[in-house]
């Protein structure tokens, strides 16, 4: 069985962000990354299956310049078998990385693909399930819990709802995305590091794949969120409510 995991560079979730002084992006001098918190998950996901059910080819794949080969490298330092870098320096929006994804997944025909639910950076949300319409094949996201069943054929999927714990069967292969609480991955090992020295990471061109992936969408500019404001205390209740009626306007 195979499994294909694609995984996001992005700005490590402890970086504190800043935007260049003309707001046409964010400042990456000195920034740490790191793969993606939703991506990192659905990798540890698929080592879990691999654990219980027995081997597996588990692949890992980025799309940009050299510098992704940093989260490949732990990956593979995680447990992945092999690594695919996609080379490209486009901006890409979310519909590009789907057509991308796409042509790694008829290059590679894995069982079922499974992949963070959103990238922290943007917070789209949007490019799992673009992927499974392009492809014309099923889909469960915001999966919070997974079991392969009827000899690895389907998957069965919960997500956490308003309702509560909601469960589908979803034939494979599929597109699943991962949700938060699905599991904690791994810590990166010293002997996984030494490891993913000797596995297999390949570099493709972008045009290789025959693909004319091209953003559709532009960011025009960035904006800092707006500061806020100190707490303040107030003497009695009859004080707060004139506050939150006339201030806050909330009442």
């Amino acid at each position: 069985m195979k499994i294909l995991v694609p995984l996001k560079r992005v700005p490590d979730p402890d970086t504190k962000i800043r935007l260049k002084p003309d707001g046409t992006g964010v400042e990456t001098d000195g920034v740490k990354f790191s793969v993606n918190p939703f991506d990192a998950i659905a990798l540890e996901e698929a080592l879990r299956l691999e654990e219980k059910l027995g081997e597996m080819d588990i692949v890992v794949v980025s799309i940009g310049g050299e510098a992704s080969i940093e989260q490949l490298r732990v990956g593979l330092a995680m447990g992945a078998q092999r690594a695919l870098l996609i080379k490209t320096g486009a901006a890409l929006d979310s519909l590009a990385v789907a057509k991308i994804l796409a042509a790694v997944y008829q290059r590679e025909q894995p069982d079922f693909v499974l992949m963070g639910k959103q990238a922290i950076d943007d917070d789209a949300n949007q490019t799992g399930q673009m992927l499974a319409a392009l492809l014309g094949i099923g889909q469960a996201t915001f999966v919070s819990r997974l079991e392969l069943v009827e000899q690895r054929t389907r998957a069965r999927c919960a997500r956490e709802t308003d309702a509560g714990l909601e469960s589908i069967t979803v034939k494979l292969p599929a597109i699943i995305t991962a949700d938060l609480r699905l599991n904690e991955p791994r810590y990166v090992s010293l002997p996984g590091i030494m490891k993913a020295k000797k596995k297999p990471l390949e570099e493709l061109e972008l045009e290789a794949l025959g693909v004319a992936a091209v953003a559709r969408t532009t960011v025009l500019h960035y904006e800092a969120p707006p500061s806020r404001q100190a707490g303040v205390r107030v003497p009695t209740v009859e004080a707060l409510v004139d506050k939150l009626k006339n201030e806050a306007k909330v009442i």
